[in-house]
């Protein structure tokens, strides 16, 4: 008597004489998958994939040297297509600077707010609920027309390219993004606190918040900091020398905000160093900047 054929699991047509070395399930050819020792099933390869715990930077970045810097990317290209757009409507940069508090009068034509309004005059910018300008300016530059027009814009997005990617690869794809959106917030609340009556735009305030990371990071690892103290000082005189023609309010402001964001990633204790407490973190450095936002506010408007 002959024995009965044994078929493939997922495939009951076909004859299969392997086993899977984890489940013991017979598999054809379309379902083998190379284990250390034998062939596992797809199933199994992906059950022993989803135990193996993936490797980490120590500020919690996924180990991975396929992984593009995709963060980066998008951030560049969000950069230049709302750039663009000023471009074609001029008025954006108006509409969503960073803009503490000034009146805008009935020709359209913004005065200095001192505390007092006039009939036919309106307030505008942060003092007035407009709280999106903190975020809205970030990704702003100055336009074409203006004195050191587009090249604003190109120094910005050379250094997010040079830095972004070093600092994305360490910190992983969301605590980037963040450690990017909170430096941006905390230059754009340390030029209302110091110049609320000024329009600032740029990513500058990120930018520097990318290279302080930067310098934390290095640090951190243990690695030769003369080449990047030599890169910090010539950011921190690029930021001296563009207080002349640019916020440096905002330049600091992101500055020691990406510092404190990554020294907190780095140097506390690991116990301290998960996703949800990490999380949490970041919402009460979001909150601060809110109580700074709202005492200002009260202060500028006396409410």
């Amino acid at each position: 008597m002959e024995a009965a054929a044994t078929t493939c699991y997922r495939h009951p047509s076909i004859e299969a004489y392997v086993r899977c070395t984890r489940c013991d399930r017979h598999i054809c050819p379309d379902c083998m998958r190379e284990a250390s020792v034998g062939h596992q099933c797809v199933e199994c390869v992906k059950e022993g994939q989803r135990s193996v715990r993936q490797p980490r930077t120590v500020f919690g970045g996924a180990v991975s040297r396929a992984a593009a810097p995709v963060v980066t990317y998008v951030l560049i290209a969000l950069n230049v297509l709302v750039y663009l757009g000023e471009v074609v409507r001029p008025e954006i940069v108006d509409r969503f600077a960073v803009l503490g508090a000034v009146l805008t009068g009935p020709d359209g034509e913004q005065y200095y707010y001192r505390g007092d309004t006039f009939q036919g005059y309106e307030l505008t910018g942060i003092a007035d609920g407009e709280w999106y300008r903190l975020v809205t300016g970030a990704f702003l530059h100055l336009p074409p027309d203006a004195s050191f027009g587009v090249m604003h814009l190109l120094f910005n997005m050379f250094a997010l390219w040079n830095i972004g990617r070093a600092v994305e690869g360490q910190l992983g794809r969301a605590r980037y993004l963040a450690l990017y959106l909170l430096s941006a917030v905390g230059g754009s609340v340390l030029v209302y606190l110091l110049a609320p009556d000024t329009s600032t735009v740029g990513a500058s305030g990120a930018v520097f918040g990318l290279a302080a990371a930067y310098w934390v990071i290095h640090r951190r690892l243990g690695h030769d900091m003369a080449a990047v103290n030599r890169f910090m000082a010539g950011f921190l005189l690029w930021m001296v020398l563009s207080a002349l023609f640019t916020s440096w309010q905002g330049h600091l402001g992101g500055l020691l905000t990406g510092a404190l964001v990554t020294y907190g990633l780095a140097y506390a204790p690991a116990k301290l160093r998960t996703g949800p407490l990490q999380l949490a973190g970041g919402a009460v450095l979001l909150g601060l900047f809110a109580v700074g936002v709202a005492v200002q506010t009260s202060a500028l408007t006396g409410g």
